[in-house]
């Protein structure tokens, strides 16, 4: 074995194009480090519904220029394979974003390289920009595809490869496994041409249109007061962020300034993702520090692509510390599943038609949210891939602070339209003396309170992922905190509404329970949610003891049944 390694890797270093990982390489076979090499060469990073996504490093099992440059010639070969471009005579064109993370901006010239020799035209983004700008330029640029070189909010050493059709959605089945197959067809990287030129370096008009874009979000004559606390999480969204706050007329957000820069390394987070503990502690602080005239009304993060959005508020009375009197001390980020009810709340308010969407891992309240207004709704699996082509969508979105508010602009979650249509909310609710802590516990007299939390385990050994998995399927339980499981789904067998996928349902007496494996990342994501009705506002501190209370001993029992 040990022989066979070292021959993979001599291989793969003669063909490897990046000195970086070239010298990373050669290292480990000087050294003759056999866990190190095994680890890299155990197998392939498997292209699927997410794309690529990966740690950083040499080798087939982690992300660098020469597994992009395969998954490249991949996707190229899948869309010459797909028919004529949408306009006759041209080479369909493939546009290419990036963030700011290491080894972004070489796979994103890499793949316009790569989509150049195939015959295919190709343009990249001007710089670093938020996910959602690429998602928006695919459409804008009558493109057969694009490519969003990130890894979203995973740690500084992982990057990866996002691939979205001509639509502007991300790819679903079958799509990702005729171009993993097209990836596995590459025989080697010296069949793969790449000129040195002939692709567009985009300029600033597309970023413009999509600011433009914006417009269409916010009702006009709508105020505009809410003030804001913004922490772009060492990502690329503050610039677009401020020019489209600008040019709403918002007052211009708060800089969290330590937070505020793209920087691959995210020195300040141990994970860039808003909803990790300890993310969003300098936003925190940077509003605390804020008083009178300047104090915020909320406070917006996005992750480092952008594409989420994060939203905080101050959960008191007074906003003040009872110890030392300093403003603004008592802030708690919202979950995702209240933005979500927020904004359809407020597009429902505002007249909004047509289909209101959700992945099933969502709260059900948005469902009776649109049943009240007489609207669509559907659930999907999860992730915008998904979500998106829901059919008729007016407005989308997931727990995990994605979501879709502008769907014929941006077929994605995008974190910069989602941060404008809640402050608009903020804005509006503040005119009227009320907060969106008000709205909520108005949705919750009206719908029931649907209280939802996440028992969410991260391994480094996948191993313990697919066990809880399969316990959870041979021992199945029959109740979680006394309530009796009345419905089981396995999700793998699909349903009348969703496609085959690897997770379980459990529907109890007033609560549900789902279990899958994270698609991005090493976890187990259990979601929950209780909901308890309510009589009056008098009987919510009441209703939230009670849910409280029923999420944390769901949470135990469900620890204990999946051995986790």
């Amino acid at each position: 074995m040990h022989d066979e390694l070292i021959a993979q890797a001599q291989a793969w270093l003669t063909e490897d194009p990046d000195p970086d990982t070239r010298t990373e390489l050669a290292r480990l076979i000087d050294a003759k480090d056999e866990t190190e090499l095994a680890a890299r060469f155990s197998g392939t990073l498997q292209f699927g519904t997410a794309g690529l996504r990966g740690e950083l490093g040499a080798g087939p099992m982690r992300m660098n220029r020469s597994v992009v440059i395969r998954a490249a010639a991949g996707l190229a070969a899948y869309l010459k394979k797909q028919g004529p471009p949408a306009r006759e005579g041209e080479a369909g064109l493939v546009v290419i974003g990036y963030d700011a993370r290491h080894k972004s901006h070489d796979f994103a010239q890499d793949t316009a390289a790569v989509m150049i020799g195939a015959g295919l035209r190709a343009a990249v983004l001007p710089r670093p920009l938020p996910t959602p700008v690429l998602a928006f330029a695919i459409r804008h640029l009558g493109a057969v595809a694009g490519v969003e070189v990130t890894a979203s909010h995973n740690p500084p050493r992982d990057n990866g490869y996002k691939v979205y059709l001509g639509d502007g959605s991300q790819i679903v089945p079958p799509a990702d496994i005729d171009i993993a197959a097209e990836i596995a067809a590459v025989p080697s990287l010296t069949t793969v041409a790449r000129p040195t030129e002939g692709w567009d370096t985009l300029d600033d008009s597309v970023l413009d249109a999509y600011l433009a874009r914006t417009d269409a979000v916010l009702s006009e004559g709508s105020p505009r007061t809410a003030r804001t606390v913004y922490t772009a999480m060492h990502g690329v969204g503050k610039d677009v962020l401020l020019a489209a706050f600008a040019r709403a007329g918002f007052p211009a957000p708060v800089l969290v300034a330590e937070q505020a820069d793209p920087d691959p390394e995210f020195p300040t987070v141990a994970f860039p993702n808003p909803e990790e503990p300890g993310a969003m502690d300098l936003a925190f602080a940077t509003a605390r520090a804020l008083s009178g005239e300047a104090a915020p009304d909320l406070i917006i993060a996005n992750d480092p692509d952008a594409d989420r959005c994060a939203v905080a508020v101050q959960d008191g009375t007074d906003g003040t510390d009872a110890d030392n009197g300093t403003p603004g001390t008592d802030w708690r980020m919202l979950r995702g599943d209240e933005v979500g009810a927020l904004l359809a709340a407020h597009l429902v308010r505002r007249g909004a038609t047509g289909t209101f969407a959700e992945s099933i891992v969502s709260s059900s309240l948005l469902g009776r949210i649109a049943e009240k207004a007489g609207l669509p709704h559907v659930e999907t699996l999860t992730g915008f891939k998904w979500i998106a082509r829901a059919e008729g969508l007016r407005y989308g979105y997931e727990e995990a602070l994605g979501y879709c508010v502008d769907p014929d602009g941006v077929r994605d979650k995008d974190g910069i339209t989602a941060a404008l249509l809640i402050t608009e909310l903020a804005s509006q609710l503040k005119e009227e003396g009320r907060t969106l802590l008000d709205l909520l516990d108005d949705l919750a007299v009206e719908h029931g309170l649907h209280a939802t939390d996440q028992l969410s385990v991260r391994v480094e050994d996948l191993s313990l992922i697919a066990a809880a998995m399969r316990r959870l399927r041979e021992q199945p339980p029959t109740e979680l905190a006394g309530l009796p499981i009345t419905r089981t789904d396995d999700l793998t067998k699909g349903t009348a509404e969703l496609p085959p996928t690897d997770g379980l349902r459990y529907t109890l007496d007033g609560a549900r329970v789902i279990v899958r494996p994270s698609g991005t990342e090493p976890k187990l994501k259990c979601y929950l949610e209780v909901v308890i009705p309510v009589g009056s506002h008098k009987d919510l501190p009441a209703a939230r003891a009670k849910a409280t209370a029923l999420l944390e001993s769901i949470k135990r029992d469900l620890s204990t049944a999946a051995g986790i």
